[in-house]
This record gives structure tokens, sequence and C-alpha cells, in this order.
């Protein structure tokens, strides 16, 4: 390895080890601020608490990696160019690709390892952190009802405005949704004034005393006509007292790690297994519903060639049923109109589960997509940096810093909002996941191609050539 060479890697390595450090303190500032509501109040102790810092570590990798390379690729050839030693390298004839060999290996290797972080540490540490983090909401419920958000305590979801009181066990402003036992959300629906906790560390009981309020109730009618009418119960209270019954939560183990299915804790392969199954059991179900749907209408599938034989022509009414008396006319509409209701109310249904299906499935191929998205970002930020720090000739912490963050916070919402909107489905999960990388590409060339030829960043005269054109054609006598 040439001196340059090692003078190049030992510059840009410093740069980016300071930079690294300082952006994942920060972000681990942020995420102490995020989730403190879920540490404080816990009985947690120190060892417990680092634990649960560690878990949470591994995921801000994604992050602070592509964002340390660029700036640290900005200031380093921001450094370069400022002191003139980018023009010594061009004066003795070596060029910006030259320079850029090294750290190109470099990065080379820090895209390789970013994949392999992201296809096994990162989804072992959110399995670890996801675990963790269920066991210290559940370990003691009563003291994870958090103001002015819902909190999920046994089968009920229960938001307050305000606590007060020693131990927090006075509440006011409350709402309580009520889970049902089929899992299709919640029909009940509690509002209360004020209201009390009363827990005991021998009981299995959480007691929650509310007053003055209101009880909210949505009745589901067996025939399907009545549906649409969407009927409901309503009564007021003085005082009510619900029992929660805490004897599952009680038994929370800190250490359990029940929790294995979200797509964050899979790596490539495991992904591409899931991903597998899912698809085939989506298309076994819709092809299942639609043949249960088809025989629900009348609509029988053919199993062999149909004859057309003639028949004699028969004078059918215009309106048939004047063939029917006026109750049997009646009957028949009625019947048909609870046939049409239910089939429609079958198919809104299980297009709510289909779709629901069809998200899990886009967040698993999210999830694989991503684990590419972080090393090639690495590239991708290394040749926006260079050549921009090349360009604009500036080191330090200074407008390095700006246009850093602007490119990195540029990338980052685009990539929210591919993820989001594939998400939904809105877009394939393939688009939305390299939505940034696809955008933000023909920036890096444009970038290195006129570093490479040293254009700058922006050429005065080509923006100035269509106004002089015009000026010239307004004004030819003062040419």
């Amino acid at each position: 390895m040439k001196i340059l060479d090692k003078y190049i890697l030992k510059t840009f390595l410093i740069t980016f080890t300071v930079v690294f450090v300082i952006l994942f303190f920060i972000f681990i500032l942020q995420t102490v601020w995020l989730l403190i509501a879920e540490l404080a109040g816990k009985d947690l102790d120190i060892y417990m608490i680092l634990k649960f810092l560690v878990f949470s570590m591994p995921r801000m990798i994604p992050l602070v990696l592509p964002l340390s390379i660029l700036l640290a690729s900005i200031m380093s050839f921001g450094d370069f160019s400022e002191n003139y030693e980018l023009a010594a390298m061009k004066s003795a004839g070596i060029s910006l690709q030259r320079a850029l060999r090294p750290l190109f290996i470099l990065i080379s290797l820090f895209s390789i390892a970013a994949f392999f972080f992201a296809n096994n540490v990162i989804p072992f540490a959110e399995y670890k952190f996801i675990n963790f983090r269920k066991n210290i909401a559940q370990a003691q419920p009563a003291l994870a009802i958090a103001e002015g958000q819902f909190s999920d305590v046994g089968s009920y979801n229960i938001k307050v405005n305000k606590k007060s009181g020693e131990d927090g066990n006075l509440l006011s402003g409350i709402t309580i949704h009520k889970k049902t036992d089929l899992g299709d959300g919640s029909r009940i629906v509690i509002k209360a004034k004020d209201g009390k906790l009363i827990s005991s560390k021998d009981s299995n009981i959480l007691q929650l005393i509310l007053n003055d309020g209101n009880y909210y109730e949505d009745i589901l009618p067996k025939n399907y006509e009545d549906r649409p009418k969407m009927p409901f119960v309503k009564s007021a209270f003085k005082k009510d007292i619900i029992n929660i019954d805490l004897s599952e939560l009680n038994k929370v183990d800190l250490n359990d790690e029940s929790v294995t299915n979200t797509n964050t804790m899979l790596s490539a392969n495991e992904l591409n297994y899931t991903l597998d199954s899912l698809n085939k059991t989506f298309k076994t179900e819709i092809i299942s519903f639609s043949e249960n749907i088809n025989q629900r209408v009348g609509i029988q599938k053919a199993t062999r060639p149909i004859t057309i034989t003639k028949h004699p022509k028969k004078v059918v009414p215009k309106n048939v049923l004047a063939l029917f008396t006026p109750q049997q006319q009646l009957d028949l509409l009625n019947l048909t109109n609870s046939n049409v209701e239910s089939v429609k109310y079958s198919i809104e249904n299980s297009n709510l589960e289909f779709k629901r299906k069809q998200e899990n499935i886009n967040g698993h191929l999210i999830a694989l997509y991503d684990k590419f998205v972080i090393a090639f970002a690495c590239f991708l930020m290394f040749f926006i940096g260079a050549p921009l720090g090349a360009i604009i000739r500036k080191g330090g912490l200074g407008l390095p810093v700006v246009f850093a963050v602007l490119i990195f916070i540029s990338f980052h919402f685009i990539n929210t909002f591919g993820k989001r909107i594939s998400q939904e489905g809105g877009l394939t999960p393939f688009i939305g996941s390299w939505m940034s990388s696809f955008i933000l590409s023909p920036l890096a060339i444009l970038l290195t191609y006129r570093a490479t030829n040293d254009i700058g960043l922006v050429n005065i005269d080509i923006v100035l050539a269509p106004f002089q054109k015009i000026v010239k054609k307004l004004f030819p006598s003062q040419n």
C-alpha cells in the first residue's frame, strides 16, 4: 500500500470514527428520551436498564452508519480540497478516481459488514428487545397505565388524561375500550370523569373504581338486515367498579422470549422461507373463498363440457314476479335481500382480512429488502459525500454538516415514505424499499462526474444561457 493510500485511509477513518461515536451517542440519548416512560417506575435495577439499552442499540446502525459515511466523506475530501491537497494530487497525475480507490475498498468492507450485521445481529437484538420490552410493560400493569395514551392492561385498553396521588393511583379523564373475546376489535367503550386504582401485591385483581361516567356498547344483530342500522346501548352511572384479572400477567418472567413472529426478527433465509409459506397460504385462502362465494350465489364450476340442446321456445313474461302471489313476492324479495346482504358482509370482512394478510406479506418483503438497502446506502452516501466535499472545498463541521443533514434527511424521508406506501399496497415492496436509492443514485453519478471533471457544483453559464438567448431575441439590434 502506498503512502498516499495510507494517508487517505487514516484521515477518513479518524473522521469516520469521531463522527460515528458522536452520532451514535446522540441516537442513544434519543432512544432513552423516547422510552423513558417504559423504564421509569418499574423497579428495574441498573443491569436491567443497561440490558434494555444494549438490545435497542443495533437498530440504530442503519441510520448512523450511512450518515457517518456521508459526513466523514464530505469532511475528509472537503479538507483535502480546502488545503489544496487534492490539487497537489491532480498535479502529480493522481486523479480523483485513483484517490477514491482505497476508500472504495474500505466502503465495500463496510457494506458487507452492514449486510451481515443487518441479517444476523439486528434480528437477534430485535428479538431480545421486543420480548424484554413486552415483559417490562407487563411486569407491573398498574404502573403501565401512561398519561395521554392507550395502555394494554389485561382485556382492556385504558387511557387517562392525568395521574395523581402518591402512587399515581388517582386518575382523571378515563377512557376504556374492552376487547371482545372474538378478537375483532372493541364494542364496549366506558368513559368516566375520574377514578381510582386499587391493587395489592398479594392479589391478582386490579380494581378500578370509576365515578360519573357513561357506558356504550355496540350490538351486533344476528339478522344481517339490521346490521346497517348499527344499534347500540348507552347508560350512565355514578359509580362503577371494574375488576381486571392479572393472574396471567403476574406470571411474567423478564427473561421470557415468547414473541418470535415479527419480520424484524428474521434473517434473509428465514424471511424467504416465511414468505413462501405466507404466499401459498394466501393464494389457497383466496381460491377457497372465491369457490365458497360462487357456491353461495349459485355459480357452479363446470366439470364437463356443456352441451347445448334446442328446446321449443317458451314465452317468459317480462315481470317474473307476476307469476307469484303478493305474499310470495314479498318473501322472495326478503330472501334475496338477505342473501345479498349476507354475501356483501362476508366479502367486506374477507376483504379486510385479505388486506391485513397482504400488508403482512409486504412487511416481510420490506424487511428482506432493507438488509440490502443498508449495504447499498453505504456506497451511495460515499459517492455523494466524497465528490461533494471535493466540489464545495470546505472541511470542518460547518457547511459539510449542513449538506450531510439535508441529504440524509431527504434519503430517510423518501425511504420512510416509500416503505409506508408499499406497506399499504400503493407501491410494490421492491420499489418502496429502493425508492430513496433510485432517486439519489443519479445525484451520486452527477456529483462524481462533475468532481472528476472539475466542473463545480453549479455551472452558472448553463443557467444563464437560456436567458441570454431570450434577451438576444427580444433585442436583436443590440447584438
